[in-house]
C-alpha cells in the first residue's frame, strides 16, 4: 500500500501547491510517486496545479484517474462523495510507492467546513497530513494561533498532522515566524512570500481585461507580469516609473506614449516590459501601427474596450497560477522549497522508505541532486538559442551548475529579459573578447602547430563558438561544455578531439544513451558517433561505457551485441564482436561481460537460460554495446518509441574533460539533463 501525504490548508491562497510540488520532487527520488486531487472545481476546465504535479510524478496516471469529486458532489451528498473519493484513490494507490494528495482550494464553501471535510478525507485515505498556513499579512503570533487551531481541527477528525509549513511570510519577518513556531511539537518550516508565484502571465492579464493581441510575439504571452504601471501622466514621468516585467496601461489614443513605451522596451538601459495595454477601445492609428511594426521589437501590445479605471482595477486583481507552461514559476517554487525546508527531516516525518525501482524521473532527479551537491562550471556556446537560455534559467534557479554563456552580452540579456528569464548569475562572454581571443589563439596555434596552424589562422578559428568553448574547458576556465542545439555533432566533437583529446588507454571518443525504462536504467552505446567501429573501437566503447554506467549508479553487466549468441554463428560481423569481447577481457578482467550475444538473450532471463545457461550477464544485462551505428541508433529510437523509454543523451565518453552534444531537436529538459550529466562527469575528472 502506498504511503500518502495529504497537503491541506485552513484557508485559500496559502501557496500549498508550492509545497505539493516540492514534495513530489522530493519523493520522486525515492520511488514511484503519484498525485491525487480529492475535490476540484468542475466549471473551470482542467486543474492547472494537478497538471503540473502530473508532469512531475513518476507513475503513468491519467488526468481523470487522479480526480475524486467536484464541489457540487460534496454539496449534494458529502458521505457519498467521500466514498467516491476513497474508491477512486484505491484504484491508483497500488501502482505507487507514495501519493501526494492536494487538498481543496477554498473556492467554494466556508473555511471551517472545508477544513473539516479535508480532515475526513485524509483520515479515510490513511494519509499523514502536511499542514500549510499563510503568514501573509499576519503577525508571527497570529501564524502560531492559526497553526494551533488548524491542527486541533484536523486532530479532532482523526487526521494525523506530521509537519507544518508557514508559507508566504514577509522576508523580513521570516525568522520571527520560525521562532514563533519553534516549540510546536511537530517539524515546522517557514517559506518567504515570492510575488512571482502569483503573478499573472501576459495571456492571463489579457483575459482579465477582456483584451486581444494587436501586435507582438505570441510566445511572450507566457511571460509573467511582475508590476502594473498606469500611464495617466506625461511621458517623462511614465518612463521614470518603468520596471522590468511591467505591464503599462495607457489610453489607446495616446500615440506618443505608446511609441515611447515601445522605444523604451527596445532601448538599452531601460527596463524590459512585459506588455503594453491600450485601453478605451482605441486602436493605434495606421501611421503609428506601421511605425511600430517596423521596429525590431517583440513587445506584446494588447487592446481592451475597458476604460482606464476598470482596466487598471482588473489588472491589479489578476492572479496567475502555476501551470506546466510557467517554467520560471516552477523553478522558483522548487528552489524556494529546497532552500527553506529540511528535506531529510520531512522525509523522516512522512516515514517513506526508498524504493529499489529507478524510474525516469527518479534518474533525472538524482542527476540534478548529484550535480547540485558539488557544483561545476559548464559553458554553453549557443547563447542565441531560446532553449539554451530557458535551460540556463532553470539550471541557475535550481543551483545545478555555474554557467558561462557565449554571445554578445547586451543581446543575450535583452532576450532573457524579454522571455522573463533570470540569468543574473550567469557569466556572458563574447567569443570576440580581445584578451581571451589572443590567449586562446596562442594556445591553439601551439596545440595544432604540427598540423600547420598559424597564429593568424588561429585568431580566426577561435571565434567559432565550439572552438572557443572547448578552449575554455581545456584551459580550466570551465569544467565542461554542452553544445549542439544549433550545430552538428561534428561541429561539437571535432574541436574536442583536436584540443582536449582522449583519456589514457582509450583512443576512441564514443557515446552512450541512458535509456530510462519504467523501472530501471539501461546504457546503450555507441548510438551517435562511430559509424562502423573496429574490434579495438568496440572494446574502447565497452570499457568507456562500463565507467560511465558506474559513475551514474548503474551496475555494469556488459552485453556485446551481435546477430549470434555464443559460438553458434560465424561471419565477419560476429567475428568482430567476438574479437572485441576478448580484447575487453584482456584489458579489464574485472568487468562482467558476455559476447557475442543477441539482444533477447541479454535482456530476457528465460531466453538466456536456453542460449547461455550459467551466464551472469545473459538475461540481466545493463550495458549494451552495439556492433555499429546503424544498429545502435535504430534500436535506441525503436525502444524509445515503442517502450516509452526516456532517452537521455548522447553522453560523450573517452575525453579527458567532458564535452557533450545535444540533438538539434533538444528540449529545454534535455539541455538541463545534459548539463547535469556534464557536471557529474567533471566531478569525476577533478576527484
Amino acid at each position: 500500500m502506498a504511503r500518502s501525504i495529504y497537503v491541506t490548508s485552513p484557508e485559500g491562497s496559502t501557496g500549498k501547491s508550492t509545497v505539493a510540488l516540492g514534495l513530489v520532487e522530493l519523493l520522486a527520488a525515492r520511488g514511484r510517486v503519484g498525485v491525487f486531487r480529492p475535490v476540484a472545481r468542475s466549471e473551470d476546465g482542467r486543474d492547472p496545479v494537478l497538471e503540473v504535479l502530473l508532469e512531475r510524478d513518476t507513475v503513468d496516471l491519467g488526468y481523470e484517474e487522479c480526480l475524486g469529486v467536484t464541489y457540487e458532489q460534496v454539496h449534494e451528498d458529502p458521505g457519498a462523495a467521500l466514498a467516491r473519493i476513497v474508491e477512486r484513490y484505491r484504484r491508483i494507490e497500488d501502482r505507487c510507492d507514495a501519493v501526494v494528495i492536494l487538498g481543496s482550494d477554498y473556492t467554494d464553501v466556508a473555511g471551517p467546513t472545508e477544513l473539516a471535510y479535508n480532515a475526513r478525507v485524509a483520515a479515510n485515505l490513511g494519509s499523514v497530513v502536511v499542514l500549510v498556513v499563510s503568514a501573509l499579512d499576519r503577525s508571527p503570533g497570529d501564524v502560531r494561533q492559526m497553526v494551533e487551531v488548524a491542527t486541533a481541527e484536523l486532530g479532532a477528525a482523526h487526521a494525523e498532522v506530521v509537519a507544518v509549513v508557514a508559507n508566504r511570510a514577509a522576508p523580513d519577518e521570516l525568522e520571527r515566524v520560525r521562532e514563533a513556531l519553534a516549540d510546536v511539537p511537530l517539524p515546522t518550516w517557514a517559506l518567504p512570500d515570492v510575488p512571482l508565484l502569483i503573478a499573472p502571465t501576459v495571456g492571463e492579464l489579457m483575459a482579465a481585461v477582456d483584451g486581444r493581441l494587436v501586435t507582438g510575439d505570441p510566445d511572450l504571452l507566457e511571460r509573467e507580469v511582475e508590476a502594473r504601471v498606469v500611464g495617466g501622466m506625461t511621458m517623462d514621468h511614465i518612463l521614470d516609473r518603468l520596471v522590468d516585467g511591467a505591464a503599462v496601461i495607457v489610453p489607446g489614443d495616446r500615440s506618443e506614449v505608446a511609441l515611447a513605451m515601445v522605444a523604451a522596451h527596445a532601448a538599452e538601459g531601460f527596463p524590459s516590459l512585459a506588455a503594453l495595454v491600450l485601453n478605451g477601445g482605441f486602436d493605434l492609428s495606421p501611421q503609428v501601427a506601421r511605425l511600430v511594426d517596423g521596429l525590431p521589437q517583440r513587445l506584446p501590445i494588447l487592446a481592451t474596450d475597458l476604460g482606464t479605471f476598470e482596466a487598471a482595477e482588473r489588472a491589479a486583481h489578476a492572479r496567475g497560477l502555476v501551470s506546466p507552461r510557467s517554467q520560471r514559476k516552477l523553478d522558483v517554487a522548487r528552489s524556494t522549497f529546497a532552500a527553506h525546508v529540511d528535506t531529510d527531516a520531512l522525509l523522516a516525518a512522512v516515514d517513506l522508505p526508498r524504493s529499489e525501482v529507478v524510474t525516469p524521473l527518479i534518474f533525472e532527479y538524482d542527476l540534478i541532486e548529484r550535480a547540485r551537491a558539488d557544483r561545476r562550471h559548464v559553458v554553453l556556446p549557443e547563447g542565441d538559442d531560446d532553449r539554451v537560455l530557458r535551460a540556463a534559467s532553470t539550471l541557475l534557479a535550481r543551483e545545478v551548475a555555474d554557467l558561462t554563456i557565449l554571445g554578445e552580452e547586451s543581446s543575450i540579456r535583452a532576450r532573457a529579459s524579454e522571455l522573463g528569464l533570470d540569468l543574473t548569475e550567469a557569466a556572458i562572454v563574447s567569443p570576440r573578447d580581445p584578451e581571451l581571443r589572443e590567449r586562446f589563439a596562442a594556445e591553439l596555434a601551439e596545440l595544432r602547430a604540427a598540423k600547420g596552424m598559424t597564429l593568424e589562422r588561429a585568431r580566426e578559428v577561435v571565434t567559432d563558438v565550439s572552438v572557443f568553448g572547448t578552449l575554455m574547458v581545456h584551459l580550466g576556465l570551465a569544467d565542461g561544455m554542452v553544445s549542439g542545439a544549433r550545430h552538428t555533432t561534428a561541429h561539437t566533437i571535432t574541436p574536442a578531439l583536436q584540443i582536449i583529446r582522449t583519456v589514457p588507454d582509450v583512443s576512441t571518443v564514443s557515446s552512450v544513451f541512458f535509456m530510462a525504462m519504467e523501472d530501471r536504467v539501461l546504457v546503450y552505446g555507441d548510438c551517435a558517433v562511430i559509424p562502423d567501429p573496429t574490434s579495438d573501437q568496440l572494446a574502447d566503447i565497452a570499457v568507456s561505457a562500463a565507467g560511465t554506467a558506474t559513475r551514474f549508479g548503474v551496475d555494469p553487466k556488459i552485453a556485446m551485441l551481435s546477430y549470434s549468441t555464443g559460438t553458434s554463428g560465424s561471419g565477419a560481423d560476429v567475428d568482430k564482436v567476438r574479437a572485441a569481447t576478448e580484447l575487453v577481457r584482456q584489458r579489464r578482467p574485472d568487468l562482467d561481460l558476455e559476447g557475442p550475444i543477441q539482444y533477447d538473450a541479454a535482456v530476457d532471463a528465460s531466453v538466456a537460460s536456453t542460449k547461455l545457461p550459467g551466464s551472469t550477464v545473459a538475461g540481466h544485462a545493463t550495458v549494451f554495446v552495439f556492433p555499429d551505428l546503424n544498429t545502435g541508433n535504430n534500436t535506441y529510437k525503436a525502444v524509445q518509441r515503442s517502450a516509452g523509454a526516456v532517452a537521455i543523451g548522447p553522453v560523450l565518453q573517452g575525453l579527458r574533460r567532458p564535452v557533450n552534444d545535444l540533438s538539434r531537436g533538444a528540449t529545454v529538459q534535455d539541455i538541463v539533463n545534459t548539463v547535469a550529466i556534464t557536471a557529474i562527469q567533471a566531478q569525476a575528472v577533478q576527484a
